[in-house]
């Protein structure tokens, strides 16, 4: 069974304090429960439970990175700005295109029922895949030139499993899908090839 996001933020957070005290003080405060509301409202839909539930414990982690290998959480403001910027690059294209298999390890470039949460400075992003279909939840791989690939792996499965897989590779040292914590200087966070 997968650990709660609190019980991984907590693991997270006890390794990030021990180990890279600089990446520990640059999380962000919890956000608040109005701007997230005005942020679903915005959206038109609202974000999932482990995704609110992140928020309200982080409102991203500034410009750290946290998930392997180079992910960024955003905050809430940045949820909407990455998903209003999607929309309006790819929403004509939207429009007229079939949403093929939703369970397929590609998808489209784009889709409106896709909440951007993750972003790795470069214009990709890591998105919570809402579409109706027996996989919903799960993690997607939003690149903006390739489009949005999802992977088989256990860790891709949803954000509870993505948060656990990072404490669990932060504790252990062990890879998580071939990259490596280091405590750069004993301040900062990077994930290198193992």
């Amino acid at each position: 069974m997968t650990p709660s996001v609190a019980d991984s933020w907590a693991r997270i957070e006890t390794w990030l304090a021990r180990h890279t005290p600089r990446a520990f003080a640059a999380l962000e405060p919890p956000a608040e429960p109005s701007a997230i509301a005005a942020a679903e409202e915005a959206l038109g839909q609202p974000f999932p439970a482990s995704l609110r539930e992140s928020l309200l414990r982080h409102n991203g982690t500034g410009y750290q990175a946290l998930l392997p290998p180079f992910w960024m959480l955003l905050n809430v403001r940045k949820i909407v700005d990455s998903r209003q910027l999607r929309m309006r690059i790819y929403g004509d294209d939207l429009a007229g295109r079939e949403e093929g298999d939703p369970e397929s390890e590609y998808g489209p470039w784009w889709h409106a029922e896709w909440i951007p949460f993750a972003a790795d400075g470069c214009g990709d992003y890591l998105i919570v895949d809402q579409r109706r279909h027996s996989r919903r939840g799960r993690i997607g791989d939003a690149d903006h030139e390739t489009g949005c690939s999802f992977s088989p792996s256990p860790m891709w499965a949803s954000l509870p499993a993505l948060l656990d897989a990072t404490a669990t590779a932060l504790e252990t040292g062990e890879p998580v899908e071939g990259y490596c914590r280091v405590a750069v200087d004993e301040t900062e966070l990077e994930w290198e090839d193992a």
